[in-house]
């Protein structure tokens, strides 16, 4: 099993992460019809929702997410040359 180094994870690699959790939760919350209700546009905030968790999930994990001390010491080695 893997060790998880969290203290050497990039801010990139933070910030990649709770867009995608975010994403995560508002489709979640448009499955269940929790939606801001002053809004009547509700196919253009589904259509809206699943462009979004689209869009960051492939921009999330696209790229390189280093959680592993091997995984950072190979960005390390990379930003050297």
């Amino acid at each position: 099993m893997r060790k998880i180094n969290l203290k050497g994870v990039s801010l990139q690699t933070w910030v990649r992460t709770a867009v995608l959790i975010l994403a995560l939760i508002n489709q979640a919350l448009v499955i269940f019809g929790i939606s801001n209700k002053d809004i009547d546009l509700n196919s253009w905030a589904s259509y809206a929702s699943y462009i979004f968790t689209a869009v960051s999930s492939i921009w999330s994990w696209w790229k390189n997410n280093s959680f592993t001390p091997q995984a950072q010491e190979a960005d390390k080695a990379l930003k050297k040359n």
